[in-house]
């Protein structure tokens, strides 16, 4: 049978049991619920999500369905490789292709994951990662091509099918429900039963053998919304753990962790592997690839390009993953520096950061580094006028700005990039006409009315510009990958024309070549008069893009370094640094997951 005619004829063998209500003493075929084809663009993970917090996902899945289901609660079991069948394929995507409104998302794919390894899939924003996994985890339906688990063809119509067949996915915008405990988000819809009523006591139990395997330490019966962001990680692991699964897909796991999470996750990605899970891992950390992988799949332009040795040379994979080689990672042109446009004078908010001052000059990157804590981004914002500050000054172009007040920070030619694009630099159901017009909105308003045909053709030639990569302008912000959205961020503050540009983080999460393309715009940015002041966790983008570096610890300024001067010990050895007359209360004090740098 073909894969069209699959998915288009009904399931010999279809549960009569609703969708979500798996019957307790029927098994139900893999292929035997069929929903409707789903229209969303690559970026919305909102399928999958929904039905996971609405409670209703399927019974659990492994190779062992007593092993997998929660205590009292039966699930089916796949059928499929045991658990000696080390190295036996888990899952194969043959041919498959995905296409929404004016985009072809997936051309012709070809995946394969096997059991006890850890496949990397790699690609820019926009290669098709994302569609990719969605179509395994449930949240998209493929439009050819088929998907085999266990060598046998399967159709995923719902995150509940992916679930039966052992499949978990774990994406950058976690699937937990705020409101509840760790324990009640682990089994959500799976919640053991004695008498009819939920049996706290066993769910908590089992909750806390989970947490424990992971490797947490917090309580089954804390709530979700005050969790960090990497303990809200192994809440994920330890829920994808409950559920059995044999195929583990993680979506950009690492990028807000740091250096000791990153390396927690590891061990417990590692562990996992030796236990015959298969994993997917998808990363734009180059070095990340050799250091946990086994296999790697490079995805250009909606198409498999090739499969590759984890081992594979970082500046092969690069070369893969853009089509041409990068000869320049950070292409860092370096000029005269002009006046100063931004200067802070003894800027200090007590508790937070204290006595900084520093100066921007037209034609300048500035880098702030520092280790997480340190209060970078508390600075900018406070500079910004986004928070307060107790004392101290903020000029521009001579002028000074009063405190707390966005309105007149932007209107003084200040503009914010914020390391959070999703929460604060977008409006997520906007569209990118609509986003990339924010700033200069009031300039584009005459008589009371906002002269539309103007804007959009501003937001044309910035779209242009950036090269971003959109169905039109109209499409909706939240379908982009994240490169993409984040040149939607910087480019609205391109239509301001913003003499100071101060960049949190403006790489994070994105490709190399997009990143590329971002160094780019900084040095056109720079050559015509603009200065720049970047944060940034990585460390190598710090040095290769900056003129000076400002290295913050414990909330102070602990020492300058020109481009020359600045080297990776250099700028550790001045983060780590004790500073003298600091006070006690200083830095050190944000909490797991806060967005203080």
């Amino acid at each position: 049978m073909s894969a069209e005619s699959e998915r288009s004829s009904p399931a010999p063998n279809a549960d009569p049991t609703p969708s979500g209500a798996p019957s307790p003493t029927s098994t139900p075929s893999p292929d035997s619920v069929s929903t409707p084809n789903s229209g969303t663009p690559e970026g919305d993970t909102g399928s999958a999500r929904a039905d996971a917090e609405a409670g209703i996902a399927g019974g659990a899945v492994g190779p062992s369905a007593a092993a997998a289901a929660a205590p009292g609660s039966p699930g089916p079991a796949p059928k499929g490789a045991s658990a000696g069948d080390t190295g036996a394929e888990l899952l194969r995507m043959e041919g498959v292709r995905k296409t929404f409104p004016g985009v072809i998302a997936l051309d012709g794919v070809d995946f394969d994951l096997r059991r006890g390894e850890v496949h990397v899939l790699l690609g820019e924003n926009g290669a098709g990662k994302s569609t990719l996994i969605k179509m395994v985890s449930g949240a998209h339906r493929p439009d050819g091509g088929r998907i085999l688990v266990d060598g046998e063809p399967v159709r995923i119509n719902s995150a509940q099918d992916a679930e039966r067949l052992g499949i978990a996915t774990i994406y950058q915008e976690f699937n937990l429900v705020p409101d509840l405990t760790v324990a009640e988000n682990i089994f959500l819809g799976r919640q053991p039963r004695r008498f009819g009523m939920i049996d706290r006591k066993a769910m908590d139990a089992r909750a806390a053998e989970l947490l424990a395997r992971v490797g947490v330490d917090v309580s089954p019966r804390t709530r979700v919304r005050d969790l960090g962001i990497a303990r809200l990680q192994m809440v994920e692991i330890a829920k994808a753990l409950s559920l059995e699964a044999r195929v583990l897909i993680m979506d950009e796991p690492t990028a807000v962790l740091t250096t000791e999470e990153v390396d927690k996750l590891f061990r417990i990605v590692r562990a996992l592997r030796a236990d015959g899970v298969g994993v997917v891992f998808i990363t734009h950390h180059l070095e990340e690839i050799a250091a946990l992988g086994d296999r790697v799949t490079v995805l250009r332009d909606g198409r498999s390009v090739t499969q590759v040795p984890a081992a594979t040379d970082r500046d092969e994979l690069v070369r893969l993953m853009v089509g041409r080689s990068i000869e320049q990672q950070y292409p860092r042109e370096r000029g005269d520096a002009g006046e100063p446009l931004l200067k802070v004078r003894g800027l200090t908010r007590n508790g937070s950061f204290q006595d900084i001052g520093f100066e921007v000059r037209a034609g300048e990157v500035v880098g702030l580094a520092g280790l997480v804590g340190a209060g970078r981004t508390e600075v900018v914002r406070a500079l910004f006028g986004a928070d307060p500050y107790d004392s101290g000054s903020v000029e521009v172009l001579g002028r000074p700005l009063p405190r707390q007040d966005v309105v007149a920070a932007m209107r003084a030619g200040i503009g914010l990039v914020p390391e959070d694009r999703k929460g604060q630099g977008l409006v997520l159901d906007g569209s990118v006409q609509e986003n990339l017009g924010l700033v200069t909105l009031r300039a584009a308003t005459r008589g009371g009315l906002v002269d539309r045909a103007a804007q959009r053709r501003a937001a044309a030639g910035v779209a242009e510009r950036l090269a971003v990569r959109m169905a039109g302008l109209d499409q909706r912000v939240r379908t982009l990958s994240g490169g993409n959205q984040q040149k939607v961020v910087i480019g609205k503050w391109l239509l301001a024309d913003s003499k100071v540009l101060i960049l949190d983080e403006p790489t994070r999460g994105i490709d190399v070549g997009a990143k590329v393309e971002i160094y780019q715009l900084i040095n056109e940015l720079t050559a015509s008069g603009h200065a720049v002041l970047m944060i940034s966790s990585d460390l190598p983008e710090v040095l290769g893009m900056s003129d000076r570096v400002l290295v913050m610890a414990q909330g102070r300024i602990a020492g300058e370094l020109t481009a020359r001067e600045a080297s990776q010990d250099a700028v550790m050895a001045l983060a780590v640094k004790d500073v003298k007359g600091a006070d006690e209360e200083v830095g050190g004090k944000e909490k797991e997951g806060s967005r203080g740098h």
